[in-house]
């Protein structure tokens, strides 16, 4: 404890983004900020490099989405939000893991050694260890998305940019909200907030509450049809929800020159399992493809061996943030931001996406974050300055389970290590390979135990584990000025100076087979090197100076050019597992280099009458370009040499009239590994997850009618093809789709109570999210389909 009270005296943190674009329903712009205020002619003033700008004013790239402007669309996951939003993705294959990826560059790697490259902020505080970042968006202010490095505003793990959650802030008076919707596949969503409060202290409390059955049903263990696991677990449809969240807020203003904002947050998820479905392992009946019923059965063996009788998630998070500002005298502001950020989460999974009980794995991951930021904010006519300093500590593991049958898993097997007992295996009229699971869903390869032992045994169970630790310490010291020479031009220069003090450890269980051992073989199935539960430990120092300089041009009172040349830079990777030795087992250490990105970047920003919105290009490069690799169920980080990446990005709102207005999205990214040689199988390959065209848009209507107002948003979303892996491989991959959505309703009572509909996939499109998966470090590569059509009625009040 005393350490912790020690850090958090060193030590803060407050974030800020500029925001520009998708407006609120009939204004051409909005982005929310604590201290944002409209002009009269009604501009919107925020706080974007940690003090009160127009927007047009900011010289970075930045995108923002209103609590307002989500409702309004119907979209309320991080996925649905990053379809509108130009240059960013985001993958929900699961809250345990979802990708974040700004310019075809992602951020979703869950061990505990290694870095982001994409930081997720939460109120200022930093979130972006992936097994702790999902976030639930209830009662939001805003979500803002920073593009290119931005270190003195963002820290260190914003290599390419930051996605900012603020949520809504305690406001004098009493109000309140509720709102409800049902749909199909028993889909139930409730939230709501109670605000209370006067100008010196107003409380807020916020939740949020969201159901819905699996769109991909599950037959394994089902009592009514026939399947591989008849008689043992019933196990849920898949691809469901069950999550809940709960949020209050203390906003504490003695005088106009302090306030002080305490945030306390609950997320958690009880979700059922994610529905990865196997090309080549057909469920019981034989049904092949990507979007029919599913048969995930486990292991028969889950409770004991991987922590959960089902598959399934479940995960809580913990979050506590403090934030500070006062004035200290004209000109002269200071902010600290302190955080604390508690994670833990367990999900079961069948990796091999079929009946057979061969690759069933879970996932244990347990963190904690501490975070303190402190900046002083100086302004004169002439010059605007900010310094300060940051500590950030973490400590976490993800331990990995895996449970199978030895004789199945030997029989599945793809490994050439193992070809001589599949050889016998096939001789003995037993199916292997991709084979061990027949076209009609059946298992032969149950019988290989069997065969191998000459009877002595039919099911031998196998269990093993391993773990990563990382304790990673970060410190570093920032500043930012600005000069203006004339009131139309406005040049910054900036940089932070960090040190880390990395630390990783290593450890794993893995038995010999029983099977192996008796044909001569002292190993495990996987091959993996067993340090019998010894924890192996390594550590390492870095140190780094990430610059940026940005230009402003002001063309007029409502039209600015800006430039930016910022370095980004993801961590190296200190990282250690354990390896066979003429002495025994011990640590294999390999320390990755670090990832540094130069990104150059121009774009101009503002409105011309009813029509306002951005435009931007940009180039970046990269040095020592991380990837990851999944093999045998552990993924490994390793350079892949040089990368570049080109874009565009565009964004706008046109106000055809004072109750309808349109806007739309546009992003191209060319951006990949160098094609040299020296860059491996990666050479020329387009970053994963990533189309090279994005875009979306909509209308607006918010029509009177009487007493009464009429809403509707339709919108579409576009992107064309994306590769799930690197290398890319055509088979793990999805075509280009569009998505069509639609929410519209009736608001009455002056606007007090609203009934509506929406529905989102109205086409009912098929696509895929991801694939590849852990089945492919194994020679399977599995596929987990988007979501099908969903619709629903909506009903909401609010005083």
């Amino acid at each position: 404890m005393t350490r912790i009270f020690t850090r958090l005296a060193v030590a803060t943190l407050a974030t800020t983004c500029s925001t520009m674009a998708l407006a609120q329903a009939g204004t051409p712009a909005t982005a929310q900020a604590e201290t944002e205020a409209a002009t009269s002619d009604d501009e919107i003033v925020v706080t974007a490099q940690k003090r009160e700008q127009r927007i047009e004013d900011v010289p970075i790239t930045v995108t923002a989405l209103t609590g307002a402007r989500m409702a309004s669309i119907g979209v309320n996951s991080l996925s649905e939000v990053a379809a509108y939003i130009p240059g960013l993705q985001i993958q929900e294959q699961s809250a345990n893991n979802p990708g974040f990826v700004i310019r075809g560059i992602t951020s979703d790697n869950g061990s505990s050694q290694q870095g982001a490259r994409v930081t997720l902020y939460y109120n200022g505080i930093d979130i972006s260890r992936s097994r702790g970042a999902y976030q639930d968006l209830f009662d939001l202010s805003r979500i803002e998305v920073v593009k290119g490095p931005q270190a003195t505003l963002f820290g260190t793990a914003a290599a390419v940019g930051a996605i900012s959650l603020v949520s809504a802030k305690p406001e004098p008076g009493v109000s309140g909200a509720i709102n409800g919707t049902y749909g199909n596949f028993d889909r139930t969503q409730v939230s709501g907030f109670l605000n209370a409060g006067n100008d010196v202290l107003a409380g807020r409390i916020a939740f949020a509450y969201k159901y819905r059955k699996g769109y991909v049903r599950n037959i394994a263990g089902d009592a009514n049809v026939p399947n591989q696991n008849q008689g043992g677990v019933d196990q849920d449809d898949l691809n469901g929800q069950d999550q809940r969240g709960i949020r209050g807020s203390l906003r504490y203003r003695p005088s106009d020159s302090i306030t002080a904002d305490l945030v306390l947050t609950y997320d958690g998820q009880r979700n059922p399992g994610t529905a990865f479905k196997s090309r080549a392992h057909a469920p019981t009946g034989g049904q092949t493809g990507d979007y029919g019923y599913a048969e995930l059965s486990g292991s028969p063996y889950s409770a004991t061996a991987l922590g959960a009788r089902k598959l399934g998630l479940d995960r809580n998070v913990y979050d506590a943030n403090l934030t500070i500002t006062a004035e200290l005298s004209p000109g002269i502001t200071f902010t600290t931001v302190n955080g604390y950020r508690k994670f833990d989460a367990l999900e079961v999974f069948d990796a091999d996406g079929g009946p057979a009980a061969y690759l069933e794995f879970a996932e244990d991951a347990k963190g904690d974050q501490w975070s303190h930021e402190s900046r002083f904010a100086f302004e004169g006519p002439k010059y605007r300055a900010s310094v300060g300093w940051n500590a950030f500590f973490e400590n976490g593991f993800q331990r990995v389970p895996f449970a199978t049958e030895e004789g199945t898993y030997l029989a599945c097997s793809v490994t050439p290590a193992y070809a001589p007992i599949r050889a016998a295996l096939n001789g003995a009229g037993i199916p292997t390979g991709t084979g061990c699971v027949a076209p009609n869903g059946t298992v032969p390869a149950t019988r290989a135990t069997a065969a191998l032992t000459g009877g002595r045994a039919t099911a031998i169970p196998y269990a093993a584990e391993f773990t990563n630790y990382g304790n990673n310490d970060i410190y570093s010291v920032f500043a930012d000025a600005t000069y203006i020479p004339i009131p139309a031009l406005e040049l910054t220069a900036g940089a932070r100076i960090l040190i880390e003090d990395r630390q990783s450890g290593y450890s794993s269980v893995q038995p010999n087979s029983v099977i192996l051992a008796a044909l001569g073989i002292q190993s495990s199935l996987l091959g993996t090197a067993n340090t019998n539960g010894n924890k192996f430990v390594a550590e390492k120092s870095f140190t780094a100076i990430l610059p940026r300089f940005n230009a402003l041009l002001k063309l007029n009172d409502a039209v600015n050019l800006y430039a930016t040349i910022s370095k980004g830079r993801r961590s190296p990777v200190v990282q250690l597992a354990a390896q066979r030795t003429a002495f025994g087992v011990g640590p294999n250490l390999q320390v990755v280099p670090q990832e540094n990105v130069w990104n150059y970047e121009g774009g101009i920003k503002g409105r011309v009458g009813p029509f306002s919105g951005a435009a931007s290009v940009f180039y970046q490069t990269y040095d020592g370009f991380q990837v990851s690799v999944t093999n045998n169920g552990v993924t490994t980080t390793q350079s892949a040499g040089s990368a570049k990446n080109l874009g565009v990005e565009l964004e706008g709102n046109l106000k055809l009239a004072s109750y309808l207005s349109v806007f739309g999205t546009f992003a191209y990214i060319d951006g990949g590994i160098g094609d040299e040689a020296a860059n491996g199988v990666f050479a020329g390959n387009r970053f994963r997850l990533q189309p090279d065209t994005t875009a979306s848009g909509g209308v607006i209507l918010r029509l009177p009618v009487g007493g009464a107002t009429i809403y509707a948003t339709p919108s579409v979303t576009y992107r064309t093809k994306a590769f799930f892996e690197l290398p890319n491989n055509p088979a793990i991959s999805t075509p280009g789709y569009t998505l069509v959505n639609a929410r519209a309703g009736i608001e009455f009572a002056q606007g007090r109570y609203s009934v509506g509909g929406f529905v989102r996939n109205a086409t009912n499109k098929r696509y895929l999210i991801d694939a590849g998966n852990t089945g492919g470090g194994f020679g399977i590569p599995t596929y987990i389909s988007g979501e099908p059509r969903f619709y629903g009625v909506e009903l909401g009040a609010k005083f």
